[in-house]
């Protein structure tokens, strides 16, 4: 029996799977695939003696001598036999090789994984298209969560997960920039054969769209009557995911997803120099301004500017990091595992042998990677990083719980706990729903073990629960877009992402009925809090980290201004109310906020009088116009009504005359956006 023989006979023993579209798709596919890989295995021979014993015919001549071959032959007729024999060779072989060639690549090209695309792109050939996903089926398997090799498998343009045949690719390097030589295993035939792949059957970075990433669907800030409710509460926010995803969108071409413009985030993305406090028993200090509304003349803006406490490097508790790292399959994308590594590098920079780092991956399955190091021991970490490779599904709910668990043991009141999870989100295997998770999350913030949530990627990013985890767990929440964001996040800003200098920050505005009329508050929306949550120290807020800065942004209507947008009611005048409040004060500020280790909260309380408003915004601090310019872009991209008054051009001449020494670039980088969005918009 030949070797052919035998691996067709190992085919044999496969299991076949239950008839299905999906599959018989890519049994064909592994067909093709084993009828090239033969081919080629032949000719890779050069068509030695050994080889062709396979063949039938003379050992001289092979089968050339039933063309050329007579009994009454002469020594002429003799020599023609091997002239023949040449003669044919250099048409026929040439010719063949030629022709395999082509149609090996030809049949790639012809496949339905005509391109690389996430899923729901309008780019996508759904229920067509092939990818290089991490997993393989073990022998006759249908689950590819099964193991951790990579194979080729069809997808629908909706999930990434497929049945696939027994089909391993090994990248190897090319020498051409289309077509890259890889090594391919198919169980039944040898490993060392090589066959030429499609570099598009490979994740390449595409440009990113909105399809298949998913965002919060929440309503915009309501105008409220001040006499009917006067008071607004909400919990601070300091995440910038927002913002960082929003960037990305604009510079790959699109206009964003209006869920995934958070005004909040877009905000406090920008660190403000407001006065800060003198020292840590003040954990932070609040500047309020009031000044004309740049899109609306007829309104103002009350502004509320918190500035962290920045404690001295020597009073830093050491920190018990454990980072929580998704090595799922849909994590191999450049811009996700790759980019991941990377930018945990930077974060080692800002530690010392003080600090412990643990690693825990989770895939298929979670694990711990690497127990409490000290995080000088930097080749260990990086190492430990370095083999981490993408596969399997994701038990993001699993990893989650053994974080948790290594970083409790590790905690003490001595040092800052914390879980890093750097994932795009894709939570499918184990706890899974936004509830169940959050539930999960509520009873461990009980521990003081504070949450940083990195995001990923884009295709099918899930921000909407990467909020959930940030907003119910002690924690915020980071989009890491590009090198530079990760540079920001764990180099420059690391400290206010570690150490957390206050807890469960609220803010609650009384608004004076006597000189305000209407008010809405900008951005927030999924921060609301109910007026009772504000005295109840068991309903959780916002975190601030040390040096960080919190902006919070009302528009208010003052009375017998022509922009009030509600008539009076046609019986007040019979059940008007008297109110007591001052005619010099437009609202009264209140801040509610717990140290990191205590369970008690503690009021801050200010009155804000008419007397601070201005007449012209130029008037007001830089700090406060460039505050203003960022909401007047959040609110364009968000819902343009608010602000339709305002352009690009408007918004960019405030913002650049309120740039001031901005040392890293992140203000002229926010001009730029607003270029980028004007030139995408109908302006």
């Amino acid at each position: 029996m030949n070797k052919k023989t035998k691996n067709l006979d190992k085919l044999k023993n496969i299991k076949t799977p239950a008839p299905s579209k999906a599959r018989r798709a890519a049994s064909i596919e592994a067909a093709m695939l084993a009828f090239d890989i033969e081919q080629q295995k032949s000719q890779n021979k050069n068509n030695s003696r050994d080889h062709l014993k396979n063949f039938q015919g003379n050992t001289i001549t092979r089968r050339l001598m039933s063309i050329f071959n007579n009994p009454k032959r002469t020594w002429i007729m003799d020599m023609r036999i091997p002239v023949g024999a040449v003669m044919v060779g250099m048409v026929i072989l040439p010719a063949a090789w030629y022709l395999n060639n082509n149609y090996s690549e030809q049949k790639i090209q012809d496949s339905p994984a005509q391109e690389y695309s996430s899923g729901g792109s309008p780019n996508a050939k759904k229920n067509e298209h092939t990818r290089i996903e991490n997993d393989s089926i073990n022998s006759g398997q249908t689950d590819i969560n099964a193991s951790s090799k990579t194979i080729i498998g069809e997808v629908t343009s909706e999930q990434y997960s497929a049945p696939a045949p027994n089909v391993v690719v090994k990248k190897m390097p090319s020498t051409s920039p289309r077509m890259a030589q890889e090594s391919v295993a198919v169980q039944g035939f040898a490993e060392d054969s090589t066959y030429l792949v499609d570099e598009r059957h490979f994740p390449q970075p595409i440009p990113s769209t909105q399809d298949g990433d998913r965002f919060s669907d929440f309503e915009n800030s309501p105008l409220f009557t001040t006499a009917q409710n006067p008071v607004s509460t909400f919990s601070i926010d300091v995440d910038t995911a927002s913002y960082s995803y929003v960037r990305r969108q604009l510079e790959d071409g699109f206009l964003p997803n209006e869920n995934s413009v958070r005004i909040e985030e877009m905000i406090n993305y920008f660190s403000y120099d407001y006065k800060a406090p003198s020292d840590e028993s003040a954990p932070f200090s609040q500047s309020v301004a009031v000044y004309p509304t740049p899109w609306n003349e007829a309104t103002k803006l009350l502004h509320i500017g918190i500035k962290g406490f920045t404690p001295e490097a020597a009073e830093i508790k050491p920190s018990n990091l454990v980072l929580l790292i998704d090595t799922s399959g849909s994590m191999s994308a450049a811009d996700k595992l790759p980019l991941l590594k990377r930018s945990f590098a930077l974060l080692l920079n800002q530690l010392n042998e003080n600090d412990t780092i643990s690693i825990v991956a989770y895939a298929g399955s979670a694990g711990v990677v690497l127990k409490p190091t000290a995080a000088n021991k930097k080749t260990t970490i990086l190492g430990a990083l370095d083999r981490l490779q993408a596969g399997g599904s994701t038990a993001g709910g699993e990893g989650i719980e053994l974080a948790y668990q290594l970083a409790k043991e590790n905690a003490s009141n001595d040092v800052n706990s914390r879980v890093i999870l750097a994932t795009d989100g894709d939570f499918n295997v184990g706890i899974s729903t936004d509830a169940e998770l959050k539930k999960f999350i509520e009873k461990k913030r009980n521990d003081n073990i504070f949450l940083s949530v990195l995001g990923f990627g884009t295709g099918n990013y899930n921000d909407a629960l990467m909020q959930s985890l940030a907003q119910n767990g002690n924690g915020n929440a980071y989009y890491i877009d590009n090198f530079l964001e990760a540079q920001k996040v764990l180099g420059q800003e690391v400290q206010g992402t570690l150490t957390t200098i206050a807890k469960d920050v609220k803010i609650q505005v009384e608004f004076n009925p006597a000189t305000v009329a209407e008010y809405r508050l900008v951005g927030y929306e999924t921060r609301a809090l109910k007026r009772e949550d504000f005295n109840n120290d068991k309903v959780d807020a916002g975190d601030i980290g040390a040096g960080h800065t919190v902006t919070a942004i009302y528009e208010i209507t003052p009375v017998g201004s022509s922009a009030v947008m509600t008539n009076p009611l046609r019986y007040e005048s019979e059940t008007k109310v008297e109110f007591s409040g001052n005619d010099d004060e437009y609202a009264f500020l209140k801040l509610r906020y717990k140290l990191p280790n205590e369970d008690k909260s503690k009021l801050i309380e200010q009155p804000v009088p008419v007397s601070l408003a201005v007449d012209d915004i130029a008037k007001v601090d830089a700090e406060f116009r460039f505050g203003a310019a960022v909401a007047a872009f959040a609110q364009k991209l968000r819902y343009g009504s608010n602000t339709n008054a305002m352009t690009y051009a408007e918004v960019k001449q405030l913002g650049e005359g309120a740039r001031g020494a901005d040392k890293f670039g992140y203000r002229a980088e926010f001009i730029s956006l607003v270029d980028l969005a004007r030139s995408l918009s109908d302006e």
